[in-house]
């Protein structure tokens, strides 16, 4: 836990290949469900580790207080992140049940 790790996010061409540019069955990666999935087990397992590190540092077993900080920061951005795409996926869905066929 040295280091600050990145959240890798798929980049657009990803998703829009994932979307319909292959066809049904011959997704490569899994697709969007998968991405989603992915990003939310590597969301929580950010939580986790800062949940560890808070731990260390209360237990006594660390004093590094800057990088239980810089774990608990990063857990709060992931957490952000997750909210905010819960919120575009939910008003995409609330935005399709309003479309009149």
């Amino acid at each position: 836990m040295d280091q600050i790790k990145a959240i890798a996010i798929p980049s657009v061409s990803s998703v829009s290949h994932a979307a319909g540019a292959h066809p049904a069955g011959a997704v490569p990666g899994g697709g969007f469900m998968n991405q989603l999935e992915q990003a939310i087990s590597k969301a929580n397992n950010i939580q986790l580790e800062a949940n560890q590190a808070t731990e260390a540092l209360m237990t006594g077993q660390t004093q590094n207080i800057h990088q239980t900080m810089v774990a608990l920061q990063e857990a709060d951005v992931s957490f952000q992140l997750m909210m905010q795409i819960r919120n575009k996926l939910l008003s995409a869905y609330e935005e399709i049940q309003r479309m009149q066929i």
